[in-house]
Formats: C-alpha cells, sequence, structure tokens
C-alpha cells in the first residue's frame, strides 16, 4: 500500500513575509487616501470661507505706524467708512492713538498703533476696554489683533506701542458712514500696588520747572 505522500509544511519565515507585505500594502492605501483627503480639503475649505464670508488671509493691508501690503479682489473699493480712534486713560499715563482718523474701505484689513507710557514711579498692571459708536456697528467691526485682549505690565516711565489689527465687514448698512473705536485703559486691581494715598508721583518728561 502506497505511503500518502505529505505537502511540505511551511516554515514561520514564509508566514511572517507575507504578513509583512499584506501590511506594507495596507499602509500604502491607507497613505494614498490620507494625501486625496488632505489635497481635497483645500477646495473646500476655501468654497466655505467665501460662502461664509471669512476668507480673510486675503485682504488687503494698509499699516499706519508700521508695514504691510498685501493685494485682494474682495475689497469693496465703492465704499468708504470713516474710522475714528478714541483713548481714554483711567489713571496719570499716556494713552494715544497713533492717528485720529482713517479712511478705509470694507473688507481692507487695517493696522493701527497705540501709544502708552507709565509715567508712574511704580510698576503697573492695565488693561484696555472697547466701545464702538454707532452700536450697531459693534458687530461689523472685526479685529483679528488688539492689544484689549490682554493685561499688560509696564515698569516705570516704560513705553509701548500696540496694534490693533482689524477691518469692516462689507455687510455693514450703507448708513452707517462713521465708526469712532473707543477704548479706555484701566488699571487691573490686585495684581500690583495701587497708589499710595497720599498721591502719585509722575515720572519726569522733562527739565525741571
Amino acid at each position: 500500500m502506497a505511503t500518502p505522500e505529505h505537502e511540505p509544511a511551511r516554515s514561520s519565515g514564509d508566514d511572517l513575509g507575507g504578513d509583512n507585505r499584506h501590511m506594507l500594502v495596507k499602509l500604502a492605501v491607507v497613505a494614498l487616501l490620507m494625501f486625496g483627503f488632505g489635497y481635497g480639503l483645500v477646495p473646500i475649505y476655501k468654497s466655505i470661507c467665501e460662502k461664509l464670508g471669512i476668507n480673510v488671509l486675503s485682504l488687503s493691508e494698509r499699516t499706519v505706524g508700521g508695514t504691510g501690503g498685501v493685494g485682494n479682489t474682495q475689497v469693496d473699493r465703492s465704499r468708504t467708512v470713516t474710522v475714528e480712534f478714541d483713548a481714554n486713560a483711567h489713571g496719570p499715563w499716556d494713552f494715544k492713538p497713533a492717528v485720529r482718523s482713517l479712511e478705509v474701505h470694507p473688507g481692507e484689513l487695517t493696522t493701527v498703533m497705540y501709544e502708552f507710557r507709565n509715567v508712574q514711579n511704580r510698576t503697573m498692571s492695565a488693561q484696555a476696554i472697547p466701545s464702538y459708536a454707532p452700536k450697531q456697528a459693534m458687530s461689523h467691526f472685526n479685529k483679528l489683533e488688539c492689544f484689549c485682549f490682554n493685561e499688560y505690565q509696564l515698569q516705570p516711565g516704560e513705553s509701548k506701542q500696540w496694534p490693533v489689527v482689524f477691518y469692516i465687514d462689507p455687510k455693514l448698512p450703507k448708513d452707517v458712514k462713521t465708526i469712532t473705536l473707543s477704548y479706555t485703559f484701566f488699571e487691573v486691581g490686585g495684581k500690583t500696588p495701587m497708589a499710595p494715598s497720599g498721591g502719585v508721583a509722575a515720572v519726569k518728561t522733562g527739565a525741571p520747572t
């Protein structure tokens, strides 16, 4: 009676090699899918931003007190809005905008610098609170960067320049032709010692009289 033939057993090395090949194929497919997904997100993101009106990355830029200049086709050059800049300081320090007013086009990215100087002989912490007039302009005044977002500490006699980067939403009502942006700068209590009860001495800025 003939002895049955047996198939040669597969070695563990063959199994491991096959598994590795399958894994490499799977990884290659996943990598291709991820690349295609990422590539397809670009036009999708651009389309969504354009429909929602939030594609501010391509806005033209104007800087007052600095540098800048980027072209843009989304700026509404048929309209001009006057933006007035106001500064109020609740304390003995200097606080003012680099310019008092500026004419901008809706959609135009603009940077305006504000100047601040601590004229006291002590360290102070302060923060600015913005307000708008007319109030209906508030929802159309978009700030991308503003010193009012943070609290600052200044040493005696220290001077700083801070930017406000903004653009006016083209959906601003047509009858609004002037917007006043006002900042009130006040000292934040509890972080640094308050002024002595006898008064606050100012840092000298000129020759004695």
